[in-house]
């Protein structure tokens, strides 16, 4: 599947409709991210069933405000709508294949256990 352009307009709703959504936050003038940009593109290749998202931080930089990324590239991972994942610097193929299979299995009742619980202590 090919990586799809995220903006403020669409990020929300993106992260809402897509299972898993992984996020590639970065600059045409980083070195780093212009690196990270085959392994990004070839692991949302090998996974179909994962949605890959991009946020051009020169373009997006309200959207980049608004989700607190202060260095770049910076990767994150929606799962059912909740970030599971927020790191910046970018990912070697092995690391990333092992995030995406990391994500995939993720306890997702359990996550929202521990949602539900964090909610109560703050009400």
């Amino acid at each position: 599947m090919a990586t799809i352009e995220l903006t403020r307009e669409n990020f929300e709703e993106s992260v809402r409709e897509h299972d898993i959504l992984l996020v590639d936050f970065w600059a045409s003038w980083c070195g780093p991210c212009r690196q990270f940009a085959p392994t990004y593109e070839a692991a949302s290749e090998a996974n179909p069933d994962i949605t890959f998202g991009s946020v051009n931080t020169e373009e997006q930089q309200e959207l980049s405000g608004a989700a607190q990324v202060t260095s770049i590239p910076t990767l994150m991972a929606f799962r059912e709508g909740i970030l599971v994942f927020n790191q910046a610097g970018a990912l070697p193929p092995r690391a990333l294949d092992q995030l995406i299979e990391a994500v995939r299995t993720l306890d997702m009742d359990d996550v929202h256990r521990q949602l539900a619980a964090q909610q109560a202590k703050e009400a």
